[in-house]
């Protein structure tokens, strides 16, 4: 079962919720039912070329040397 963000339009809480079939999330500190769901950050690891291996997240650049960017040390 999934693990998603949402967000209280009511509140503005930002909560967690582990979704079980068709359940409707609810937010965890008013309650309502007025939610919407967030996109959450993902994270990867890849190995580039060489066997070297490559980590990003999104919102962050590459951490695979010392470019900061993707673009700046050509992993993709």
């Amino acid at each position: 079962m999934p693990i998603y963000e949402y967000h209280c339009q009511k509140c503005g809480e930002d909560f967690e919720y582990l979704v079980f079939g068709s359940d409707k999330p609810e937010c965890s500190a008013c309650q309502s039912k007025k939610v919407t769901k967030l996109m959450s950050p993902c994270g990867f690891v890849s190995k580039g070329a060489g066997g070297q291996t490559v980590s990003a997240s999104a919102g962050s650049g590459c951490t695979g040397c010392a470019a900061g960017s993707c673009t700046g040390c050509g992993h993709s």
